[in-house]
């Protein structure tokens, strides 16, 4: 195990990014499924900005959903990377102000890995057939 992790040689590497995939796209749908938490979402209508645009974290909320269910079973990969890389930088730089480095990093990391499947798509057991 160790020279293997020592080595230079790649590992599998369509395996580990169709593992990064699924489980990116679980934790994007159970932040979406929020959506159908009302106390949860009126909680985020008073949120700073979205007091004066309160549907505005229903359409997140819902590409976050789209987005997960989207990537979990490989259909338009990089659409729905792509809107959750939108959602997510969205929620860093406008809702966050940008404090990506300590205070707000996690919906940035989000975005990264959004990142990653938008460049790399889906890989393998994916309904797009691209792999």
């Amino acid at each position: 195990m160790m020279k293997s992790l020592l080595s230079g040689k790649s590992w599998p590497t369509a395996n580990v990014l169709l593992l990064l995939r699924w489980v990116y796209a679980i934790f994007l749908i159970i932040h979406g499924w929020q959506i159908f938490d009302a106390t949860a979402m009126h909680d985020f209508t008073q949120w700073g900005m979205f007091k004066a645009y309160p549907f505005l974290p229903y359409v997140g909320k819902g590409a976050e959903l789209l987005a997960g269910v989207l990537l979990l079973i490989g259909f338009l990969t990089r659409v729905a990377a792509l809107l959750s890389v939108g959602t997510f930088l969205f929620i860093t730089f406008f809702v966050g102000n940008g404090q990506f480095w300590m205070q707000d990093q996690h919906p940035f990391l989000l975005a990264m890995f959004g990142l990653l499947f938008l460049f790399t798509g889906p890989v393998k057991y994916c309904v797009d057939k691209t792999a």
